[in-house]
């Protein structure tokens, strides 16, 4: 299987601010709308928009208009993906990419 390593730097951008992953715990519990999710987090709506922009750009989140506001789910199968590409590139590998940096002078 070959992966892209820059496919995941939206994702990994994503979970790297604290907010974003209060907001990945709270849709944890299912669907809620913008409204919700305000209600929940100390930040503005422009605040809340930009960290759920960032969110669903990077396909960890899914976002359907529902009248004036939005509402937010989890997108399991890209968390999953990720998951596993994480787990991937941290596990010894036979064709890790450190057996190739090693003989190439390229790992000091």
């Amino acid at each position: 299987m070959v992966r892209s390593y820059a496919e995941y730097i939206p994702v990994f951008k994503a979970i790297s601010d604290e907010t974003r992953l209060r907001i990945i715990d709270m849709l944890s519990c299912g669907e809620m709308c913008a409204c919700d999710i305000l209600e929940g987090l100390s930040i503005s709506q422009s605040t809340l928009s930009y960290h759920m922009k960032t969110l669903t750009d990077s396909e960890l989140v899914k976002a359907e208009r529902d009248g004036a506001w939005m509402r937010y789910t989890l997108n399991k199968e890209r968390i999953d993906e990720a998951f596993s590409f994480f787990t991937f590139i941290s596990s010894e590998k036979e064709d890790c990419i450190c057996r190739r940096c090693k003989g190439n002078n390229l790992n000091k």
